[in-house]
């Protein structure tokens, strides 16, 4: 396998941390979404899409990184990322949407610089904009988590999930943006949790090859 992502791309991240949890191998290719590599004919011709992260394997590419996941879950069901019991399975479901598209959408970089360009919002203006649209997402989500009766001390689900796969990156790109987590303290202690797995380690941004010399 060989995946071509950008080690600050919340979306590979969710990518990265799947295939470690699936115990799955792969080759880094990092792309730089800052320098527009995305766009490049030797990345446009492989992803028409022109997005992070795509997935090569066995000669099929792989794009959209929630369409990846789902594959990831079809080709190699072992170990399953979601819950056995249909009720977690359901509300898992429901969390790892609200993270993938209410948040990603709003916050991703062509909207931000959107913004920037358009709208000429500053730094103090984005983190506000970001702060508004993870705060709304996190909210509900903060509830629905402490009203259950969690499988473990540590995470909800009894073992890391699709729901973690989404939930962690998100956090990285709150405090990226100086996002106040404060109200979400048992989201706050899934990550810290998270934070103690290998597989979880071995996905962060910080130790990415395209992370050295990059700046944060």
């Amino acid at each position: 396998m060989k995946l071509y992502n950008y080690f600050r791309s919340s979306t590979s991240y969710r990518v990265r941390i799947a295939l470690h949890l699936k115990r799955l191998s792969f080759d880094y290719v990092g792309v730089d979404l800052r320098a527009g590599a995305q766009k490049e004919a030797s990345f446009s011709g492989l992803n028409p899409h022109q997005t992070l992260p795509t997935l090569v394997s066995g000669g099929e590419v792989l794009s959209q990184s929630l369409a990846i996941l789902d594959w990831l879950e079809d080709a190699y069901p072992e170990p399953s990322l979601w819950p056995s019991d249909p009720v977690d399975k359901q509300v898992c479901r429901e969390l790892y949407y609200a993270i993938a598209t209410e948040i990603h959408a709003p916050n991703n970089l062509p909207v931000l610089n959107y913004l920037r360009q358009q709208f000429e919002l500053d730094q103090a203006g984005l983190e506000r904009w970001n702060e508004t649209w993870i705060h709304r997402t996190f909210e509900p989500i903060e509830r629905r988590v402490a009203a259950r009766d969690s499988q473990s001390a540590d995470l909800p689900f009894g073992s890391p999930t699709l729901f973690e796969v989404v939930l962690i990156p998100q956090i990285s790109n709150a405090r990226r943006w100086n996002v106040d987590l404060s109200p979400f303290p048992n989201l706050v202690r899934i990550d810290t949790y998270c934070q103690t797995l290998d597989t979880f380690k071995a996905a962060h941004p910080d130790v990415q090859p395209d992370a050295v010399g990059a700046g944060s």
